[in-house]
């Protein structure tokens, strides 16, 4: 028997009633500087592109399909790099925070500077110069999100190098410009002044070479390098002084 329901009881539900829900607030879209969009409009320039490659991530000429091309003007290098550095990492975010690194770029950068660094050990220093051209090459690849302090620390190395072997070559010049690019991306290292130093004094610039030591010495006065190299050099210094002077000591005669 089914059991009747009590006085005060109800047969069936009724739909208890809810307040009203608030409406969800939606936020505005952010908007963008104004003066910054007004850049960014006067700097734009609409490129005749084509895309491809895996993911069709890849940029390109869209007349010739390079990715360099001097004909239309255009070089996709380093945003296609940036593109493969986003196709092959999926879940990394964008941008990446600047902790992520390169591992194997830095590999590549180590592994042809050690490269270059055998062959110079073993007299062969032409061979040793390419290997550091390409090092160079690779360092400068670095995405931009990473840290800077990577960058600077790989490039100096292989540039300080390079001026070591283009000193070895003949090239003063050319060792003397890659010691002030060291200096300038890394200023506090001494070995971009003893660089300086050494191609300043293959060009008989030995007050210059100096002042580069003294420069190094500001920042790392207990390197022995440096100091080293700087008695050196007042020993040259004063060796040549007393020469021009014996020399404006000599008498004149007259025929």
């Amino acid at each position: 028997m089914s059991q009747q329901p009590s006085a005060g009881q109800h047969s069936h539900a009724h739909p208890h009633p809810h307040p009203p829900q608030p409406a969800q607030q939606v936020m505005p879209a952010p908007q963008p500087d104004p003066k910054m969009q007004a850049r960014i409009d006067a700097d734009f320039k609409p490129v005749d592109l084509a895309v491809g490659g895996p993911s069709t991530a890849f940029a390109f000429c869209n007349t010739h399909k390079l990715e360099k091309c001097k004909q239309c003007n255009v070089d996709f290098t380093a945003l296609n790099r940036v593109s493969k550095i986003l196709v092959t990492n999926p879940t990394l975010r964008c941008p990446p925070p600047p902790t992520v690194v390169q591992q194997k770029l830095s590999q590549a950068v180590a592994n042809m500077k050690d490269e270059g660094n055998n062959l110079y050990k073993l007299k062969k220093t032409r061979e040793a110069l390419s290997k550091y051209n390409m090092a160079a090459s690779i360092a400068v690849q670095r995405p931009a999100w990473e840290s800077a302090a990577i960058l600077r620390e790989e490039l100096s190395t292989v540039v300080s190098n390079r001026s070591a072997a283009l000193l070895d070559l003949g090239d003063y010049l050319g060792a003397l410009v890659d010691a002030e690019t060291v200096i300038s991306v890394r200023r506090q290292w001494p070995k971009g002044h003893f660089r300086k130093a050494k191609a300043l004094v293959a060009l008989g610039r030995i007050e210059e070479a100096i002042d580069a030591i003294s420069l190094g010495l500001q920042f790392e006065p207990n390197n022995t390098e440096l100091s080293g190299y700087m008695l050196e050099l007042d020993k040259q210094l004063t060796s040549r002084n007393q020469q021009d002077t014996e020399e404006k000591s000599v008498p004149v005669t007259s025929s």
